[in-house]
Order: structure tokens, then sequence, then C-alpha cells
């Protein structure tokens, strides 16, 4: 007979010690780290707001059960909800996600680090609100940038050397351990509730990929990060409750995440926790399109002029990318919905060619009817240049390279136009800072009077101010009444 299993429990997972680690102890002191805490979080509400203009993201805002009133509620911003800091982290994360527009990680996994702020401003303006009630002093922004920085660093450091889109497991797993532990922070937990409540967030449920790839892309994609930081922050204000956690949520042999989820692989940190992700983090600045098509994009729109008035002597249109692309957004046949269209490579690279720009708007029915869009992506042809993919994965580099070159019916052909590097790159940044800056002002002044769009715009440029706002003075600014 083979022995029992013993019921003595292991210390916990040096992961979950790591984290709580870095969540109670680490000060952030880099001043880029803070500057690009300001951008990200500036970025993040332009997104948050002009995702407001579509039907699809707002018929799912709102408290879960009509005209519920929530005493000291955390507003959302752009709208006139205030509600409990759960619901609030799901409407925040689904608007800032909407558009896929927000700011983008990639390595061996990929994601979108600001969808972690559903989570942060929420539990941020629902500690301040109670603070106040108890006559004590409330959160700052400084609170919340130390929050995003290490939340963005959690999830995009764990995502340098795991893929979990090679299990089949979708990236907001991620979003909801980053957001869970730096919740918990914010909560005023202490190692032992972070290790808990993150234990808990490895061994919960976890989306399928299932909604990203054809043949079933669909707008589930836009919310799954909002369902993911609020998840997150429901298991935060558990573990504030004593629920205890699993020391050996990874390790456990046959019940573990590693043996269940992740082929007996352990999880490795290629670096230590520090500010590495969020200096290095990359911005949609120009339009919004899945992060593998940003330079395809922009190749496009520098042959527009050339080819706008012959479309119909086009032979071929030869896309080069790299295996994540190719892997990802390389699509043919029926786009069946906007979350699909915005998933297609070659789809992106079409409506670039025809109009010379990309938004939103470009991914609706009535721009997917010109025919003329089919017709450009039946003469696509994807290829991968390994080249490319090595590029991708060189830390030193971080490449999203693409290239597109057209061949006429004559014989002859356009130049091969190449982009490394996509204006929202770090090695850009300077040329980026003045367009989001304008990306910003644009999501204002569709939600607020003039005013008050001169008034965020005065606050965003002054860093020291903005960073000793009260989480809730800040977040009040933002309703929309």
């Amino acid at each position: 007979m083979s022995p029992s299993p013993t019921n003595t429990r292991p210390p916990p997972d040096k992961l979950l010690v790591d984290i709580a680690e870095y969540v109670t102890n680490v000060e952030i002191e880099s001043g880029p780290a803070h500057e690009s805490a300001r951008l990200c979080l500036m970025d993040a509400l332009a997104c948050a707001l002009l995702a407001l203009e579509y039907p699809a993201c707002t018929r799912l805002l709102g408290p879960i059960v009509t005209d519920t009133v929530v005493p000291r509620g955390v507003p959302v911003p752009g709208t006139s909800f205030r509600l409990d800091p759960v619901q609030a982290a799901f409407n925040i994360g689904c608007m800032i996600r909407w558009l896929d527009f927000n700011d983008t990680w990639l390595a061996a996994e990929w994601g979108h680090p600001s969808d972690n702020l559903g989570a942060i401003l929420a539990t941020a303006d629902f500690v301040s609100r109670r603070r106040l009630a108890e006559d004590r002093a409330p959160l700052t922004l400084a609170d919340v940038y130390s929050a995003m920085i290490k939340a963005y660093e959690i999830q995009g450091v764990l995502a340098l050397e795991n893929s979990f889109n090679r299990v089949g497991l979708d990236h907001v797993i991620l979003v909801k351990v980053a957001s869970t532990a730096v919740a918990t922070g914010l909560l005023g937990g202490d190692k032992t509730q972070i290790i808990n409540a993150v234990s808990n967030a490895w061994i919960d449920g976890h989306s399928l990929r299932t909604y990203r790839h054809a043949p079933n892309t669909g707008p589930r994609k836009s919310w799954a990060a909002g369902d993911a930081t609020s998840r997150a922050l429901w298991l935060a204000l558990m573990a504030m409750k004593d629920e205890p956690g699993y020391p050996s949520a990874l390790s456990a042999p046959t019940w573990g995440f590693n043996d269940v989820l992740f082929k007996g692989e352990p999880l490795r940190l290629a670096r230590p926790f520090g500010s590495y992700v969020i200096e290095h983090i990359l911005f949609k600045v120009s339009f919004p399109a899945e992060f593998h098509a940003q330079t395809a994009v922009e190749c496009a729109f520098q042959l527009h002029s050339e080819v706008k008035d012959r479309l119909d002597d086009i032979d071929k249109i030869m896309l080069t990318t790299q295996e994540a692309g190719l892997r990802i957004i390389d699509k043919t046949g029926p786009l069946q919905n906007p979350a699909d269209r915005d998933h297609c490579l070659q789809y992106m690279v079409a409506v670039g060619l025809l109009f010379g720009e990309l938004n939103a708007d470009h991914y609706e029915d009535v721009v997917a009817a010109d025919p003329r869009i089919d017709q450009l992506r039946e003469k696509m042809v994807v290829v991968e240049d390994p080249q490319y993919s090595r590029d991708y994965l060189d830390p030193d580099k971080r490449a999203i390279a693409n290239a597109i070159q057209i061949r006429f019916q004559d014989g002859s052909s356009s130049e091969k136009i190449e982009v490394y590097y996509p204006l929202g790159h770090p090695r850009r940044r300077t040329e980026a800072r003045p367009a989001l800056q304008q990306k910003f002002a644009d999501s204002l002044v569709r939600r607020f009077s003039d005013k008050k769009c001169q008034q965020l715009l005065k606050l965003f440029e002054d860093p020291e101010r903005l960073q000793a706002t009260a989480v809730n003075d800040f977040m009040d600014s933002l309703v929309n009444k």
C-alpha cells in the first residue's frame, strides 16, 4: 500500500510570498515610474470615456439591480452611477478595455495592465470615503500610482516567461492576480491576508481564450477584464474578513494550479519585482487596434495615398508579421461583429489602406459593409519573418514589427514599408506624449463642460498637485451629472 498523503500544511508557495512582500514592503521611488503612472491613468480614463459613445458598452454599466442606492458609492467616470465597489470595478474595467485602446504589455504572455485600474480606483475611492466617515485622511493619487506600478509589475513580470495562452487560458488571469494583490493592500491587508487573497485568485475559475479566437470572437473580450478586476476586489474583501488561503495553491501535486492548468510546469519570474513594466509600457496612441497589428496599420497609412485610386490594380498585398501576430490575428472568412474585426490583421490593414485612418467606428457594421474591405482582405498573404519574432521577445528591443508591400497586376510593386516600433513604444515616447494628451482632451469634450475639461486638463498638467489630490475628490470630478 502506498502511504497516505500528509495533511501537514506546507509554507506558502514562494511566488505568493514574493507578491505579498512586494506589495507590503517595497516603496517605489522611481521618477520615471511615477510619470508613466500619470500617463497611464490619463490614457485609461480617455479610453473609458470614449467607450461611453458605444451602446454595446453602456448597456452593461450601472448596478446589477436597477435603481440600487449605495451610500458612499464609488463614482463611475463619465456617468452618474455610484455603485458598490465590486460592481464599480466591473464598470470601470469594462469601460477602459472596451475599445481595445488601452495600454499593452507583450511578452510570452500579453495583456493590458491598465485593466487593473478597475479594482484600483474602486478600492481607493471606497477606502477614502470610509476613512472620511471615520474622520481620517483619504488616500491620494500617490497611493493610486503606487498600486498601479505594482499591479503593472506583477502582471507584466509574470507575463515575461509564462505563456498562459499556450495552455488556453486568457491573459486576464494575470489581471485577477495583480488586482487581488494590490486591492488587498489598499484595503489595509497585511502580508498574510495578501497571501491568502492571491492564493484564492490562483485557484479561482479562469477564463478560456475562446472568445478571442475564430470562430467564436465576441464582445466578452471587451468585458473580461472588468470581470477579472471586479472578482479580484471581491477576493480581496473576502481576505479582509479573514477568509483563509491555500499555501500550496500553485505547487500542490495533482490539485495545484501548476499540475492542473500549466502542464506541471512551475511559474517563473524572469526578474525581481520593481518598476520595469510601467516604465516600458506600450500605448495605443492614435487608433484602437490589437497591438500586434499597430505597426501594420502604420504601414497601411503610409501606403494609402499610393493605392487609394488603384484598388482594382492590386494583385497581392504581402503582409509580414511576427509569430504572435500570425497566431492571434491572422484571420480569413466572415467577421461577425466589431470584436471580431478589431482582432483581424487583414481587416485593420484594409481599412488603413482604404481610408488612411482607423477609429472605433470603422469596426461597426456600417463601415464593414463596404465591399472593398473584403476584396482587399482576399488579396492579402500573411507570412512570418523569423527575425521579427526574435526581436519581439528580445528584452532589449521588444519590437512589434510588421511590413506591407503591394504588388500590382502590371508587375510593379510599391516600396516595402516596414515599421519596427509603434508610436506607443517607449522608443517613441517623446513623439507620443503630445498625441496621448490630445487623446485625453478629445475624450473629455465628449462628456464634460468646457470648464470641467479645462480643470481636468490643468490638473493632469500639474503632476505634484495631481498626486496630492484625494482620491474621492478626483473621482467626484469625473462624475457626469
